[in-house]
């Protein structure tokens, strides 16, 4: 298994900076996002073992970055999400049959840019990331070139905020 699982689920968009693409089954949101000690704990303060989860494994000072969230819906669950940030980029396979939340820091330096390179996974790899997350079916039902569409949008929405 890559990354590490945690029981505690990420921070859901924030609808009102995200913008969503309907791609069925498929959605996917472009958000820009800061994240700090603060927003955490507005987003989980109401769960203390979660909270403790976070605090457990926030570096000293808690986590604080900032950058572009690309998030892939089905079935009103986010199974994906990659956090292109600014310091710690990073990547999510979010199981809702396990209840689970898997964090995969990304590789500068074996992948080269992190936005090419979400890119390329929208393009290529979607099917069995979506799997791996939980998402069988969803991977199973999605046209071949669904990933590519997704791709073009994502990038040309980047393009058009500024972040590519």
């Amino acid at each position: 298994m890559v990354g590490t699982t945690y029981n505690v689920p990420p921070v859901p968009p924030d609808e009102a900076s995200t913008d969503w693409f309907d791609f069925a089954p498929l959605r996917v949101g472009i958000e820009y996002r800061k994240v700090d000690p603060a927003a955490l704990a507005e987003a989980y303060g109401d769960n203390a073992e979660h909270m403790a989860e976070i605090d457990e494994h926030s570096p000293e000072g808690g986590f604080s970055d900032e950058g572009i969230s690309v998030h892939v819906v089905a079935d009103g669950h986010e199974y994906l999400r990659f956090d292109a940030f600014v310091d710690d980029p990073h990547y999510h396979y979010i199981d809702k049959e396990a209840g689970t939340n898997t964090i995969v820091e990304f590789d500068q330096v074996a992948h080269g840019p992190v936005k090419p390179w979400v890119l390329t996974q929208l393009r290529s790899r979607l099917p069995e990331m979506l799997s791996h997350a939980g998402a069988a079916a969803v991977a199973e039902s999605l046209a071949l070139e669904l990933g590519e569409q997704i791709s073009q949008q994502v990038e040309k929405h980047l393009q058009a905020i500024g972040e590519m």
